[in-house]
Protein backbone atom coordinates (compact mmCIF):
# COMPACT_ATOMS: atom_id res chain seq x y z
CA UNK A 1 0.00 0.00 0.00
CA UNK A 2 1.46 3.29 -0.38
CA UNK A 3 0.76 6.10 1.60
CA UNK A 4 1.71 9.74 1.13
CA UNK A 5 1.95 12.18 4.05
CA UNK A 6 -1.22 12.76 6.31
CA UNK A 7 -2.17 16.85 5.57
CA UNK A 8 -3.99 18.91 7.50
CA UNK A 9 -7.44 17.51 7.64
CA UNK A 10 -10.63 17.36 10.45
CA UNK A 11 -10.66 13.29 9.46
CA UNK A 12 -7.60 13.05 11.89
CA UNK A 13 -8.02 10.75 15.03
CA UNK A 14 -7.75 13.36 17.27
CA UNK A 15 -10.95 15.30 15.38
CA UNK A 16 -12.65 12.48 15.57
CA UNK A 17 -12.48 10.63 18.49
CA UNK A 18 -13.24 13.41 20.86
CA UNK A 19 -16.91 13.52 19.05
CA UNK A 20 -16.98 9.64 19.15
CA UNK A 21 -20.18 8.18 21.06
CA UNK A 22 -19.50 4.83 20.21
CA UNK A 23 -18.76 1.80 22.37
CA UNK A 24 -16.61 0.40 20.39
CA UNK A 25 -17.37 1.02 16.52
CA UNK A 26 -14.59 3.27 15.90
CA UNK A 27 -12.28 3.32 19.00
CA UNK A 28 -9.84 1.43 16.90
CA UNK A 29 -9.71 4.39 14.05
CA UNK A 30 -6.79 4.82 11.37
CA UNK A 31 -7.19 8.10 8.68
CA UNK A 32 -4.76 7.34 5.70
CA UNK A 33 -4.15 10.61 3.27
CA UNK A 34 -4.03 8.34 0.74
CA UNK A 35 -4.64 4.22 -0.24
CA UNK A 36 -5.85 2.03 -3.21
CA UNK A 37 -8.70 1.27 -1.19
CA UNK A 38 -10.22 1.16 2.57
CA UNK A 39 -12.04 -2.00 1.68
CA UNK A 40 -8.27 -3.31 0.81
CA UNK A 41 -7.27 -1.90 3.99
CA UNK A 42 -9.30 -3.32 6.47
CA UNK A 43 -9.05 -6.44 4.70
CA UNK A 44 -5.68 -6.85 5.56
CA UNK A 45 -6.02 -5.86 9.02
CA UNK A 46 -8.62 -8.28 9.71
CA UNK A 47 -6.71 -10.94 8.08
CA UNK A 48 -3.39 -9.93 10.83
CA UNK A 49 -6.14 -10.38 13.51
CA UNK A 50 -7.87 -6.88 13.89
CA UNK A 51 -10.67 -6.56 16.46
CA UNK A 52 -14.41 -6.12 15.13
CA UNK A 53 -15.01 -2.31 15.82
CA UNK A 54 -11.71 -1.10 13.34
CA UNK A 55 -12.56 1.87 11.11
CA UNK A 56 -10.59 3.12 8.34
CA UNK A 57 -10.94 6.82 6.61
CA UNK A 58 -8.76 8.16 3.98
CA UNK A 59 -8.74 11.36 2.67
CA UNK A 60 -8.49 9.87 -0.81
CA UNK A 61 -8.26 6.14 -2.78
CA UNK A 62 -6.31 5.62 -6.13
CA UNK A 63 -9.02 2.63 -7.00
CA UNK A 64 -11.73 2.96 -4.54
CA UNK A 65 -14.73 0.55 -5.88
CA UNK A 66 -18.21 -0.01 -5.74
CA UNK A 67 -20.56 -3.32 -6.78
CA UNK A 68 -19.54 -5.82 -10.07
CA UNK A 69 -16.38 -3.86 -9.82
CA UNK A 70 -16.88 -0.47 -10.73
CA UNK A 71 -14.46 2.36 -9.52
CA UNK A 72 -15.46 4.94 -7.08
CA UNK A 73 -14.62 8.56 -7.73
CA UNK A 74 -12.34 9.56 -4.48
CA UNK A 75 -10.97 13.16 -5.09
CA UNK A 76 -8.96 14.42 -1.90
CA UNK A 77 -10.31 16.76 0.96
CA UNK A 78 -14.04 16.17 -0.08
CA UNK A 79 -15.88 13.71 0.83
CA UNK A 80 -15.99 10.57 3.16
CA UNK A 81 -14.48 6.86 2.14
CA UNK A 82 -14.64 4.82 4.99
CA UNK A 83 -14.29 1.39 6.07
CA UNK A 84 -15.54 -1.10 9.16
CA UNK A 85 -14.71 -4.62 10.49
CA UNK A 86 -17.01 -6.83 11.60
CA UNK A 87 -16.67 -10.18 13.27
CA UNK A 88 -20.42 -10.93 13.94
CA UNK A 89 -20.67 -14.59 15.21
CA UNK A 90 -23.55 -16.16 13.17
CA UNK A 91 -23.46 -18.52 10.19
CA UNK A 92 -23.13 -16.36 6.93
CA UNK A 93 -26.32 -17.13 5.39
CA UNK A 94 -27.74 -15.40 8.19
CA UNK A 95 -25.76 -11.85 7.38
CA UNK A 96 -27.35 -10.96 4.21
CA UNK A 97 -29.05 -7.83 5.21
CA UNK A 98 -26.32 -6.04 7.23
CA UNK A 99 -25.82 -3.77 3.84
CA UNK A 100 -29.13 -2.88 3.93
CA UNK A 101 -29.18 -2.01 8.03
CA UNK A 102 -25.71 -0.03 7.12
CA UNK A 103 -28.05 2.09 4.22
CA UNK A 104 -30.41 2.42 6.77
CA UNK A 105 -28.37 3.70 9.33
CA UNK A 106 -26.49 6.18 6.77
CA UNK A 107 -30.12 7.26 5.56
CA UNK A 108 -31.10 8.28 9.40
CA UNK A 109 -27.93 10.15 9.59
CA UNK A 110 -28.15 12.05 6.69
CA UNK A 111 -32.19 13.02 7.38
CA UNK A 112 -30.89 14.15 10.94
CA UNK A 113 -28.35 16.26 9.00
CA UNK A 114 -30.85 17.99 6.92
CA UNK A 115 -30.79 16.19 3.96
CA UNK A 116 -33.87 14.06 2.35
CA UNK A 117 -32.42 10.60 1.60
CA UNK A 118 -33.49 7.84 -0.56
CA UNK A 119 -32.74 4.22 -0.59
CA UNK A 120 -31.86 1.86 -3.89
CA UNK A 121 -32.03 -1.74 -3.35
CA UNK A 122 -29.40 -3.84 -2.48
CA UNK A 123 -26.70 -0.61 -1.49
CA UNK A 124 -27.05 3.19 -3.24
CA UNK A 125 -28.30 5.81 -1.14
CA UNK A 126 -29.80 8.87 -3.55
CA UNK A 127 -30.92 12.64 -3.34
CA UNK A 128 -32.61 14.87 -4.77
CA UNK A 129 -30.72 17.05 -7.52
CA UNK A 130 -31.73 18.80 -10.53
CA UNK A 131 -35.46 17.35 -9.97
CA UNK A 132 -34.62 13.66 -9.71
CA UNK A 133 -32.73 11.67 -7.02
CA UNK A 134 -29.39 11.01 -8.04
CA UNK A 135 -26.30 8.62 -6.28
CA UNK A 136 -24.64 10.18 -3.35
CA UNK A 137 -23.61 7.41 -1.88
CA UNK A 138 -23.21 3.51 -2.04
CA UNK A 139 -22.08 0.57 0.17
CA UNK A 140 -19.82 -2.19 -0.13
CA UNK A 141 -19.41 -5.52 1.77
CA UNK A 142 -16.90 -7.91 1.29
CA UNK A 143 -17.49 -10.99 3.81
CA UNK A 144 -14.80 -13.96 4.50
CA UNK A 145 -16.05 -17.23 5.76
CA UNK A 146 -14.52 -20.04 7.54
CA UNK A 147 -17.24 -22.80 6.24
CA UNK A 148 -21.11 -21.85 6.88
CA UNK A 149 -19.70 -19.13 9.85
CA UNK A 150 -18.51 -15.88 9.02
CA UNK A 151 -15.10 -14.99 9.49
CA UNK A 152 -15.49 -11.22 8.93
CA UNK A 153 -17.29 -8.59 6.95
CA UNK A 154 -15.58 -5.38 5.92
CA UNK A 155 -18.26 -2.66 5.25
CA UNK A 156 -17.04 -0.03 2.79
CA UNK A 157 -19.11 3.42 2.79
CA UNK A 158 -18.37 5.89 -0.03
CA UNK A 159 -20.36 9.35 0.64
CA UNK A 160 -20.12 12.24 -1.92
CA UNK A 161 -20.18 14.74 0.65
CA UNK A 162 -18.68 18.08 -0.23
CA UNK A 163 -17.42 17.52 -4.15
CA UNK A 164 -18.29 20.46 -5.99
CA UNK A 165 -18.30 18.90 -9.47
CA UNK A 166 -18.31 15.33 -10.64
CA UNK A 167 -16.25 13.44 -13.74
CA UNK A 168 -18.26 13.71 -16.86
CA UNK A 169 -19.34 10.40 -16.72
CA UNK A 170 -20.89 10.33 -13.26
CA UNK A 171 -22.25 14.13 -13.71
CA UNK A 172 -25.84 13.04 -15.06
CA UNK A 173 -26.62 10.10 -12.27
CA UNK A 174 -24.43 11.06 -9.48
CA UNK A 175 -24.44 14.36 -6.86
CA UNK A 176 -23.07 15.66 -3.49
CA UNK A 177 -24.71 16.60 -0.50
CA UNK A 178 -23.23 19.96 -1.13
CA UNK A 179 -24.22 20.21 -4.63
CA UNK A 180 -27.54 19.11 -4.04
CA UNK A 181 -28.30 21.34 -1.42
CA UNK A 182 -26.33 23.93 -1.80
CA UNK A 183 -23.94 23.97 1.73
CA UNK A 184 -20.78 22.26 3.02
CA UNK A 185 -21.46 19.23 5.42
CA UNK A 186 -19.33 18.38 8.32
CA UNK A 187 -17.56 15.17 7.46
CA UNK A 188 -16.43 13.98 11.06
CA UNK A 189 -19.60 14.93 12.14
CA UNK A 190 -21.55 12.69 9.61
CA UNK A 191 -18.97 10.21 10.60
CA UNK A 192 -19.46 10.13 13.96
CA UNK A 193 -23.35 10.04 13.65
CA UNK A 194 -23.25 7.03 11.17
CA UNK A 195 -21.08 5.26 13.18
CA UNK A 196 -23.67 5.86 16.45
CA UNK A 197 -26.55 4.96 14.09
CA UNK A 198 -24.80 2.03 12.81
CA UNK A 199 -24.05 0.86 15.99
CA UNK A 200 -27.23 0.62 17.72
CA UNK A 201 -28.71 -0.64 14.28
CA UNK A 202 -26.57 -3.54 14.32
CA UNK A 203 -26.49 -4.31 18.45
CA UNK A 204 -30.12 -4.85 17.78
CA UNK A 205 -29.64 -7.04 15.03
CA UNK A 206 -27.30 -9.28 16.61
CA UNK A 207 -29.45 -9.26 19.97
CA UNK A 208 -33.36 -9.62 17.96
CA UNK A 209 -32.71 -9.89 14.31
CA UNK A 210 -32.70 -7.52 11.32
CA UNK A 211 -36.42 -6.88 11.30
CA UNK A 212 -36.00 -3.07 13.33
CA UNK A 213 -33.41 -2.12 10.80
CA UNK A 214 -35.17 -3.59 7.72
CA UNK A 215 -38.10 -1.71 9.02
CA UNK A 216 -35.74 1.96 9.05
CA UNK A 217 -34.50 0.83 5.57
CA UNK A 218 -38.03 1.12 4.30
CA UNK A 219 -38.74 4.34 5.67
CA UNK A 220 -36.38 5.31 3.25
CA UNK A 221 -36.92 3.38 0.38
CA UNK A 222 -37.43 3.79 -3.63
CA UNK A 223 -40.25 1.64 -3.54
CA UNK A 224 -42.88 1.29 -5.84
CA UNK A 225 -41.50 2.34 -9.19
CA UNK A 226 -40.77 -0.31 -11.69
CA UNK A 227 -37.17 -1.35 -12.12
CA UNK A 228 -35.60 -3.85 -14.35
CA UNK A 229 -32.96 -6.39 -12.20
CA UNK A 230 -30.38 -9.14 -13.71
CA UNK A 231 -30.11 -11.99 -12.10
CA UNK A 232 -28.47 -15.23 -12.89
CA UNK A 233 -28.64 -14.04 -16.35
CA UNK A 234 -32.09 -12.99 -16.85
CA UNK A 235 -34.12 -9.70 -16.58
CA UNK A 236 -36.72 -9.10 -14.64
CA UNK A 237 -39.10 -6.45 -15.39
CA UNK A 238 -41.80 -5.03 -12.46
CA UNK A 239 -42.80 -3.35 -9.86
CA UNK A 240 -40.19 -3.04 -6.49
CA UNK A 241 -43.13 -3.52 -4.07
CA UNK A 242 -40.91 -4.67 -0.78
CA UNK A 243 -37.83 -6.54 0.91
CA UNK A 244 -38.31 -9.27 2.82
CA UNK A 245 -36.83 -10.70 6.31
CA UNK A 246 -33.43 -11.26 4.10
CA UNK A 247 -33.35 -8.33 2.85
CA UNK A 248 -33.88 -9.75 -0.82
CA UNK A 249 -36.41 -7.56 -3.06
CA UNK A 250 -39.51 -8.39 -3.79
CA UNK A 251 -40.63 -7.53 -7.59
CA UNK A 252 -44.24 -7.74 -9.21
CA UNK A 253 -44.36 -8.37 -12.49
CA UNK A 254 -46.84 -7.84 -14.99
CA UNK A 255 -48.78 -10.68 -14.84
CA UNK A 256 -48.71 -10.24 -11.31
CA UNK A 257 -46.21 -12.47 -10.40
CA UNK A 258 -43.68 -11.83 -7.62
CA UNK A 259 -40.15 -12.28 -8.29
CA UNK A 260 -37.55 -12.61 -5.11
CA UNK A 261 -34.57 -11.23 -6.00
CA UNK A 262 -31.18 -11.91 -4.22
CA UNK A 263 -28.31 -10.78 -6.07
CA UNK A 264 -28.30 -8.24 -8.82
CA UNK A 265 -28.96 -4.15 -8.99
CA UNK A 266 -32.19 -1.95 -9.67
CA UNK A 267 -32.41 0.11 -12.35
Amino acid sequence: MSQSPLPESDLTPGAVLRRLRTRRLGRAYEFLSACTSTNDVVRGCAAAGAAEGLVIVADSQSAGRGRLGRSWHSPPGQNLYLSLLLRPALPARQVTPLTLLAGAALARTLAEAGATPRLRWPNDLLVPAAGEFRKAAGILSEMATDGEGVRHIVMGVGLNVNSQDLPPELARRATSLCMAFGRAFDRVQLLVDFLAAFEATYDDFLARGPASGLADWRRHADLGRVCRIGQDGTKVEGVATDIDESGALLVRDDAGHVHRMVSGESG
